[in-house]
């Protein structure tokens, strides 16, 4: 009997570092599915060329990271209702005539935080950033009953446009640092996620330790290099802190599933991935 291989594969720029394929190998280990699983260096001006050409090519299925989400989201032939409010998609599924884009980066958050014991419903968030990470997990914490999500960014403008996405009066933008006393409103914060990529570059957006509950966690969607900067300011200042490996590994989860049927295990996947870092 033929075993149907599922061609896959992410795009990124860059994408090298991805640990995507790995955990997607993983999953079809697991499934007992043939899986094949690249990681695919594409600049933003390669994008419409090389969806096409991966579609031509018979591939079922592909992942859609930085700096591309909002990029691929405009492409798609079909998007999610949650992919069309929030402008970004990390997820395509091959159809008869193109791709359909949905974002499973929500979803991956909300099963990592459930995983973590840290409660969403009827709890104060604030996020840092207001870029396509961002987009991409804000309806779902709505979803999830936050009663509170800010969006802090450097460009005010920036959040303030992200927020008018979803007419939810739960969601609100802010300058970093706050420029008035909105913030007050919602201080101290039960959450606070670091969605900027700043920590690449070793940086840290600006930080006050009040905004923050004394017994309230960080999440920063960042791990590995990326996550030390913020890592090191929670220790600092005595906060819980966890990194966003294991959102990764759930965002994926949930993809594959998307793809194949086949729901696989997460958490086997996540104790690998920190079991070769550590």
């Amino acid at each position: 009997a033929l075993t149907q291989t599922f061609q896959l594969g992410v795009l990124g720029d860059p994408v090298a570092q991805s640990k995507s394929p790995l955990i997607h190998r993983d999953f079809g280990d697991e499934a007992g599915l043939s899986i094949r699983y690249e990681a695919i260096q594409c600049q933003p001006t390669a994008l419409p060329q090389t969806l096409q050409r991966l579609w031509a090519e018979g591939y079922a299925g592909l992942n859609i990271t930085v700096p591309l989400k909002a990029d691929a989201a405009e492409l798609c032939l079909g998007l999610s209702t949650a992919a069309k409010i929030s402008g970004s998609v990390n997820t395509l599924i091959r159809q008869d005539e193109g791709w359909y884009g949905t974002s499973t980066d929500g979803g991956g958050l909300v099963d990592d935080l459930n995983a973590l014991n840290i409660a969403l419903d009827q709890r104060r968030i604030l996020i840092l950033g207001a870029g396509g990470a961002v987009a991409g997990i804000c309806g779902e914490l709505l979803s999830a009953g936050a009663s509170r999500v800010t969006v802090m960014n450097r460009t005010y403008e920036r959040a303030r446009a992200l927020c008018a996405r979803w007419d939810d009066p739960r969601l609100l933008p802010l300058s970093n640092p706050p420029l008035d006393t909105a913030l007050d409103t919602g201080l101290p914060y039960d959450l606070m996620i670091q969605g900027t990529s700043i920590g690449h570059a070793g940086h840290l957006p600006h930080l006050e330790a009040h905004w923050l509950r004394a017994d309230g966690a960080i999440y920063d969607l960042n791990y590995g290099t990326a996550h030390r900067p913020m890592a090191q300011w929670a220790d600092a200042h005595g906060f819980m802190i966890h990194d966003g490996l294991g959102m990764l590994v759930r965002q994926a989860a949930l993809s594959f599933e998307l793809w194949t049927g086949f729901k696989p295990n997460a958490d086997a996947v996540l104790e690998t991935l920190r079991a070769q870092r550590d």
